[in-house]
């Protein structure tokens, strides 16, 4: 009875893994290559592959190895550092959804002094 729970508590960890994964190559491939510069990370292809591979371990694997747990390690990386910096560069909007123009202020459009 304890190994079919501790079983099942491993497959949602595997689950949680790979969704961690998964949104973080989504969120990769939405952003833009000049932010990864800017934000002076590695390159985009870069963290593609990185979580691109950390999704296809840790579905193919068990929890209990090595490679999901690097995996792991890697997604988490890149969403709690490489993520905000690219936010912060980008101006706080992902998946190239802009509103308003580029001259817009924090209050309205910026027509000049006008």
């Amino acid at each position: 009875m304890l190994m079919l729970g501790f079983a099942g508590f491993l497959g949602i960890l595997k689950i949680l893994l790979m969704a961690l994964a998964a949104f973080g190559l989504v969120d990769a491939a939405f952003r833009r290559e000049d932010a990864f510069r800017a934000a002076d990370k590695q390159n985009k292809v870069f963290w593609l592959i990185i979580l691109g591979l950390a999704l296809v371990v840790s579905y193919l694997f068990s929890i209990l190895r090595i490679l999901p747990a690097i995996g792991a390690v890697a997604s988490i990386v890149y969403i709690v550092d490489v993520r905000p910096a690219l936010k912060q560069v980008s101006g706080g909007r992902g998946w190239g959804r802009r509103r308003g123009s580029s001259s817009d202020g924090p209050y309205g459009p910026y027509n000049g002094g006008r």
